[in-house]
């Protein structure tokens, strides 16, 4: 019997392009295998509650969450709130991966329980090596308590 893996990232991410960039530097430093796109607010949270498209999926949290904030449908920061409200999800890391270097958004990002902040750099390089370490550290250095 074939054993499924979980999801190991789920990528919360509208632009194809920055969901490809970050999908290849993961999975070229071999930090992921399995890699849950999804491309709105809504989608994200029909994966994590298992609804919708997503009813039959294993109910195993991914080990990470990267979130954009600007979103179609639900907004990042909505999602974020949402997650890290429920007693459930809380324990799920969510690094924000935005194009947003406001401080406002920093800020209200932290308020709202993020585990992280990181502006996506516009250099192909610079955006390849910041996917990278963060992956390194959140996929293989850090520990969750997960059931």
């Amino acid at each position: 019997m074939e054993q499924i893996l979980a999801v190991e990232v789920l990528l919360v991410e509208d632009n194809p392009a920055d969901a490809e960039l970050t999908m290849s530097a993961l999975r070229e430093r071999h930090l992921s295998n399995r890699i849950e796109w999804v491309k709105d607010g809504a989608e994200a949270l029909d994966y994590l509650y298992c609804r919708n498209n997503y009813a039959g999926r294993d109910s195993t949290l991914p080990r990470l969450m990267l979130l954009d904030l600007k979103l179609p449908k639900v907004d990042g920061m909505d999602v974020l709130r949402e997650i890290k409200q429920d007693p459930v999800l809380k324990v799920l890391p969510v690094v924000v991966l935005t194009s947003s270097a406001e401080e406002s958004d920093l800020v209200r990002s932290y308020d709202l329980g993020a585990n992280g902040y990181v502006v996506k750099p516009v250099d192909f390089d610079a955006f390849n090596a910041e996917v990278s370490k963060m992956g390194f550290y959140w996929l293989l250095t850090n520990r969750v308590p997960f059931h």
